[in-house]
């Protein structure tokens, strides 16, 4: 199996190809990114030289490069995107550029190669905020930042290749992801290595939204599972069943660092920062699929792991 892997430098990319090559000692993964100021080779220092793995440096929207990748591949699994959302409200350009042109390049050059299977990574943010009750794949989308809207416009023309050229595309749309090698401007990361260095934490507003958290193994599973076993034209909520206000997890992580509400820092909140996410799973679970790590036990793993590895993090930092 030759499996194309955009954006595998990233946080849940690179998390997804370690998990893969465990899993598929026999498969084949090429990974194509630009290497952006979030693509870090060190994510992946310890397969870099496995035979099965190939990485190439290059741009999802430079058709020619994607073009050739492609030929030979069977399935393509699409993480690359610009995902921070406070630098899409500074400047939405570069997330319309790779979010929805790149996106459009991939699924053409899948088109026209016949790929069997692609894999499109999306995120729950594209449904906007609820109040009570949970996102189904079936409910209006409603996204309320540039990074939200333009990951939403390119879910819609994966969509719109499956129905219009009936290419085999699979949307998945997860909530809010942690654990290694997540950049550091991401809140539990920020929070995490700001505290290792004694520093304050800035928490948005009164920090009262609601996320809902995933420990990113499980969220690589849930991949997996749907590259192998999910039906071709579906989408697919996968989250962890963890709601957690934004003060809860600032707790988590003080407590667990021997800090206390001092080191808290209240800062003027972003703008159009919507108050709760909240995704229903049932299509999926019903498939078999479930996550396997509990919130507390991943984040205290979570935690060790940046205490332990300040090499990965703090050139990134400083």
């Amino acid at each position: 199996m030759n499996i194309l892997i955009t954006g595998g430098l990233g946080f849940i990319g690179s998390n997804f190809i370690r998990y893969i090559l465990g899993k598929y000692p026999d498969y084949h993964i090429i990974n194509l990114d630009l290497q952006t100021y979030a693509g870090n080779p060190d994510n992946l220092k310890d397969i870099e030289k496995s035979s099965n793995y190939k990485f190439v440096r290059g741009d999802i929207c430079n058709k020619a490069v994607v073009d050739k990748l492609i030929q030979n591949i069977d399935m393509v699994v699409h993480f690359a995107a610009e995902s921070h959302v406070d630098r899409s409200i500074d400047d939405a350009s570069a997330f319309v550029r790779t979010n929805v042109l790149g996106t459009f390049v991939l699924l053409d050059c899948a088109l026209k190669h016949n790929i069997k299977r692609f894999i499109h990574i999306s995120t729950d943010e594209v449904y906007g905020s609820i109040i009570k009750g949970s996102f189904k794949e079936t409910d209006i989308l409603t996204p309320s930042s540039p990074y939200s809207s333009s990951k939403a416009g390119s879910d819609l023309l994966a969509q719109s290749y499956f129905i219009t050229h009936g290419l085999p595309v699979i949307i998945t749309r997860c909530t809010n992801n942690f654990g290694p090698y997540q950049y550091p401007e991401k809140l539990i990361p920020l929070f995490i290595t700001n505290l290792i260095e004694n520093k304050r934490v800035p928490v948005y507003g009164t920090g009262k939204n609601v996320r809902d958290w995933i420990y990113v193994e499980d969220h690589c599973k849930a991949v997996d599972f749907v590259l192998h076993k999910g039906n071709v034209g579906e989408i697919y909520n996968i989250g962890g069943g963890a709601e957690k206000t934004n003060l809860e997890i600032t707790k988590s992580i003080l407590e667990t660092l021997g800090k206390d509400h001092t080191m808290v820092e209240y800062v003027k909140d972003r703008p159009g920062h919507d108050l709760r996410y909240s995704l229903d799973c049932t299509r999926l679970r019903k498939l078999g699929w479930a996550p396997q790590h509990g919130f507390e036990d991943a984040l205290h793993d979570t935690i060790r792991w940046y205490v332990e590895n300040r090499w990965w993090w703090e050139k990134l930092k400083h």
